[in-house]
């Protein structure tokens, strides 16, 4: 008798297109991959990734979900409110789980936070006036300061907000800022050369991806050029940055991967709130601090979530 063979029918591995506005980092993969974890899925076992970064160049982006499009991968992941933005526009068919440190009705990304509709979902930082909280940080350090600088991304698609909430704080804490923008590596240095020439005695810094992707490197230049500076992050204050302030970052990433999962184990994105991150952490560094010759009030450090000494 000729052999008989039985033939099972196999279910084809999932691919994530994870659709990335800056570099990666080591914690925002972590936080993903274990985030997945949560609902079942490991990388390498059940479970591929297809990782595009636009490093922080928004106008690669279009490109890049292009590419994930025809690939047809069985979800979009996309990081970043540029990559997110991206994504929408780039099909309405393959499901996408964004991670975005803004609010996303406010750049247009969804119409409602409970229930998004369409094919997308995902997690939000949404603590408010985070800049603002910034500047009075900064303030607080170096109360007889008069100039600050803000820096901002051009790209970024919530520049004219950021721009309107930080004027408007300046105006009602009686200081006046000053505009710097960057939007690749080379812009970085200059700012800091811009902002000796207009005598700003602190910076300011935006929330943006490519600041995120850039923060160990914004860190070391603001220690480099003795510049009190704030922004978020651990990269960020570990490499010389004077203060941290901003979203947890390691929750919005692993929040992340777990909306991932659902939806690959057949969650609709459409009927998924938007998981809200709303809780901040603050790091402030001593050892800055005193090489720039300042004393951190004692509340600033008391409220501090982790302290480097």
């Amino acid at each position: 008798m000729a052999p008989r063979y039985a033939s099972a029918e196999q279910t084809p591995t999932p691919i994530i297109g994870v659709l990335d506005s800056s570099a990666a980092t080591a914690l925002k993969f972590s936080a993903f991959y274990d985030g997945l974890k949560v609902e079942g899925f490991s990388r390498n076992q059940n479970l591929a990734i297809e990782y595009h970064s636009a490093e922080g160049d928004y106008g690669r982006l279009p490109k890049l979900a292009a590419d994930l499009v025809t690939r047809r991968v069985s979800l979009i992941t996309a990081l970043g409110s540029p990559a997110a933005l991206v994504a929408k526009a780039a099909t309405a068919s393959i499901p996408i789980v964004f991670a975005i440190d803004s609010n996303p009705t406010a750049i247009g990304l969804v119409a409602s936070l409970n229930r998004p509709g369409a094919n997308i979902a995902g997690v939000a930082g949404m603590a408010v006036a985070r800049d603002q909280k910034r500047l009075e940080l900064l303030r607080a350090v170096i109360p007889a300061a008069s100039v600050f600088g803000f820096l901002i991304n051009p790209q970024n698609p919530n520049q004219d907000a950021q721009i309107k909430d930080a004027l408007a704080a300046a105006q009602e804490s009686g200081v006046q800022i000053k505009l710097v923008r960057a939007s690749t590596g080379p812009d970085l240095g200059n700012v800091f050369v811009q902002l000796a020439q207009s005598q700003a005695a602190g910076l300011v810094i935006a929330d943006d991806e490519f600041f995120l992707g850039a923060s160990g490197e914004l860190g070391s230049l603001a220690a480099r050029h003795s510049m009190p500076a704030v922004f978020q992050g651990a990269a960020f204050a570990t490499a010389g940055g004077l203060l941290s302030y901003g979203s947890r970052l390691a929750e919005l990433y692993h929040q992340a991967g777990a909306y991932s999962g659902l939806v690959l184990a057949g969650a609709v994105p459409a009927e998924l709130p938007i998981y809200q991150v709303t809780r901040t952490e603050t790091i402030v560094n001593l050892k800055s601090a005193k090489s720039l010759g300042i004393v951190l009030p004692q509340a600033i450090i008391d409220q501090a979530n982790t302290v480097i000494r």
